[in-house]
């Protein structure tokens, strides 16, 4: 089954160097990230023994999004892939299929960067670029401010619509579902407009690296909105049902709120949430009358021509 993954070849706020590495990456179909210290180790406890002693200042969360980010590029990315390549939080850089699985050069990590700068990345994956789509800028953030992350086949495929709703990409006929492009704009509609939805009442939690709570990686995936009530301290997990079924997504938000309890939570730090959906049912009703700490917030789409 193909998968789909977001890699950034580089930090866009240093561009001179990224156009430098990019070029390099379409020359050579390849891309890379960085963590050298870690390439390479294919065993779980020696690479969790390793972000130990490498990282020993960082915090716990930060530790498990490190293995899990250098434990997906290494062995969970597999030739047949896709791989979307992000500058920043608004464009596509570029958009490719894996050719080759992760491996570690040193050398030519070194040569990506040429005399620019000291700061090479040095674990690399091959990848044949496609021809579209290029540079393609969003009006709105579409992407997470990570490394790397995996997204859903909904949301790579939402991605690639043209303004009129057109596939921008030369491959089979993809077969664009409604419900998927609803899905992936509200959520980034809600990322965009955070404070005008909950009145200030939460806001985006942010983590020491610098990674906005939107699609926030964990080791059992990714929590859609992680957020913090700001009058109780409090940690809110926030998921969109998706067309779920009810249990699933009462399980999964469980499953999140249970991790953010172990690994962000200090003391006597608690943690809710929050599950947005276009309509409720029996199950889900059901479910939440014995969930105190579990909210459901349904959303309309209003729609008009004036």
């Amino acid at each position: 089954m193909t998968r789909y993954w977001v890699i950034a070849p580089y930090d866009s706020t240093r561009a001179d160097i990224w156009e430098i590495v990019w070029q390099y990456d379409l020359a050579n179909n390849t891309i890379a990230i960085g963590w050298n210290e870690l390439g390479g180790i294919s065993d779980q406890g020696q690479l969790r023994d390793a972000i130990e002693e490498e990282y020993a200042d960082r915090s716990k969360a930060n530790k498990t999004w490190l293995f899990n980010t250098m434990w997906n590029f290494y062995n969970e990315i597999k030739k047949g892939d896709i791989i979307i390549a992000r500058r920043g939080t608004k464009q596509i850089a570029a958009v490719g299929t894996v050719t080759q699985t992760a491996y570690y050069n040193v050398e030519k990590g070194q040569e990506r960067v040429g005399k620019a700068t000291d700061d090479f990345y040095a674990n690399f994956i091959g990848v044949q670029w496609h021809d579209r789509p290029r540079d393609r800028q969003f009006d709105n953030m579409v992407f997470a401010i990570r490394t790397m992350y995996e997204i859903s086949e909904g949301k790579y495929k939402a991605l690639l619509l043209d303004r009129n709703g057109v596939p921008d990409e030369d491959e089979e006929e993809i077969k664009e579902q409604a419900e998927f492009v609803l899905e992936k704009h509200l959520e980034e509609f809600i990322v965009a407009n955070f404070d005008r939805i909950f009145n200030g009442k939460l806001v985006l939690f942010t983590d020491d690296e610098g990674n906005v709570g939107q699609q926030y990686s964990t080791e059992i995936g990714n929590i859609d909105i992680l957020a913090k009530e700001p009058t109780t301290n409090s940690f809110v997990v926030i998921e969109l049902k998706k067309g779920r079924e009810s249990d699933k997504v009462i399980g999964q938000i469980l499953r999140y709120m249970g991790w953010v309890k172990e690994n962000l939570c200090i003391g006597n730090q608690q943690v809710k949430g929050i599950i947005i959906c276009r309509e409720t049912d029996a199950k889900l009703d059901y479910t939440l009358k014995v969930t105190n700490n579990i909210e459901l917030k349904r959303y309309i789409v209003d729609f008009k021509l004036i």
